[in-house]
């Protein structure tokens, strides 16, 4: 096929760019390594036949907030919601539980509520269009004043550590642990300047449009993606590894890889290859499934209920466990995230489950007592309805996709300094000195997550400079 553009990876980033290409009307042939499309978005029966796990990404908030994926109606995905979005067991007291209604989720925070609607509440308030702003950091952004003003407030707390804002914000222990394992998802120092801002985003997300799940398993969103490409014209070709990029011949290269890979795929200008040479990766993760007998034994009960579960303890507790990952020690007791998909989903036959720790970049220590003596902790008897366990550490993970370096699962440290310096400090950084060559992982703005901003970006771009 001879193409107009060629997309190099099918993470959600490069199925976005590919699908957006051809509903433009161009040519489009997707390449992946992979046997099969997704990137972060594979299923398969990990532990025992019959059972789907997903291999990476499992809740969609972002999916559903984001104006890229809003715009495709695709067939044949059915977005599942939980009962509960997310629960927080505590080691003395109920869990604290997240909902889709803010205020029920306020109630639960007792003299914190009123806090925690005036916070992540407001945010929820500000609707698509401040999700909008946040998921496109450099623009187009939507004419409305409304929005502006609704980051004006947003963005001075969003800068904050996640302990100070905690600490200054509530007063209880529950909702500073609320607020610590949901900032906990960004993989920083919750003492780094907008590891806040991670923890209002996703609790905002679960007021406005919760975390559901894909009926099914993630790996639905990407063969819904690779067949609308198809019935649009454009070919996708999986196990066809580009090793560099003179392979390619078309006007338009867009690559969902993270700057390692581009540095081997590509002679580059000196300072533009400096530049990517000091990208800096986060910290990995050391990921578990399990095929159950039965549900989780938890001891709130309230717990059976939600999608997610952040295993951890108090604000105090997660913020030293993730401390040490991110300064490349093993933590004894680690910030688990947890994950139920047969809470809102039980076409994936039978009781599934999935949770991952942080753990120091590249890591080659193994979690699997760490991780189920936290499960223990809050479910008493775990162990004893385990079938089959499967484990991911770092090395497994890139080996499966490579643009998880290190088990990054982030495309890189989201640090203020890398917040919008992703790969390269930049106006329009999914550009790259090549011409016609453009980045669209989720090494570029907004970074990760099941998006497709950065592939949307990476398109745009595209088609304006045909």
């Amino acid at each position: 096929m001879s193409a107009d553009a060629v997309v190099v990876g099918s993470g959600p980033n490069g199925l976005m760019a590919a699908v957006l290409l051809a509903r433009a009307g161009r040519k489009v042939l997707l390449l992946e390594a992979a046997e099969r499309f997704g990137g972060g978005l594979r299923s398969a029966e990990l532990t025992l036949p019959g059972h789907v796990h997903d291999v990476g990404a499992t809740v969609m908030a972002m999916a559903l907030a984001s104006p890229a994926f809003r715009g495709l109606a695709l067939k044949g995905v059915e977005f599942a919601h939980p009962p509960v979005v997310m629960a927080h067991p505590l080691d003395d007291r109920p869990a604290v539980l997240l909902h889709r209604d803010a205020r029920r989720t306020a109630e639960g925070l007792g003299r914190d509520g009123r806090a925690w609607l005036a916070t992540a509440g407001m945010a929820a308030d500000g609707g698509f269009p401040l999700m909008e702003l946040l998921l496109k950091p450099l623009g187009p952004w939507p004419a409305r004043p409304s929005a502006f003003a609704r980051a004006a407030w947003f963005g001075p707390a969003a800068a904050l550590p996640a302990t100070t804002f905690a600490r200054h914000a509530f007063r209880g222990v529950a909702a500073r642990a609320l607020l610590a394992g949901l900032a906990a998802h960004s993989m920083l120092d919750l003492r780094a300047p907008i590891s806040a801002g991670y923890g209002l985003v996703l609790g905002a997300l679960a007021h406005l449009v919760g975390w559901p799940v894909v009926r099914g398993g993630s790996q639905v969103l990407a063969d819904a993606l690779v067949a609308e490409l198809r019935a649009l014209g454009g070919e996708a070709v999986a196990g066809h590894r580009v090793r560099r990029l003179a392979e390619l011949d078309a006007p338009i290269l867009v690559l969902d890889v993270t700057p390692r890979q581009l540095l081997a795929l590509a002679d580059l200008p000196a300072r533009y290859r400096r530049r990517l040479e000091r990208y800096r990766y986060g910290p990995g993760v050391f990921k578990m499934d399990w095929a159950l007998d039965g549900p989780v034994p938890w001891r709130d009960p309230a717990v059976a209920g939600a999608g997610t579960v952040h295993l951890g303890g108090t604000l105090e507790e997660i913020a030293i466990g993730e401390a040490e990952a991110v300064a490349g020690r093993v933590s004894p007791r680690p910030y688990v995230l947890l994950v139920q998909p047969c809470t809102a989903d039980p076409t994936r036959g039978g009781h599934t489950l999935w949770a991952y720790c942080h753990v120091p970049h590249g890591s080659r220590a193994d979690l699997t007592g760490a991780i189920e003596a936290q499960i223990e902790r809050y479910a008493p008897g775990f162990r004893d309805r385990v079938l089959a366990r499967h484990t991911m550490g770092p090395a497994d993970l890139e080996a499966a996709d490579a643009n998880l370096v290190g088990g990054d699962i982030g495309g890189g440290l989201a640090s203020l300094g890398q917040f919008l310096r992703r790969p390269v400090w930049s106006p329009a950084p999914w550009r790259t000195p090549l011409p016609g060559v453009f980045l669209c992982s989720s090494s570029t703005p907004p970074g990760p997550g099941v998006h497709g901003m950065g592939g949307w970006q990476a398109a745009r771009l595209a088609l304006r400079s045909r």
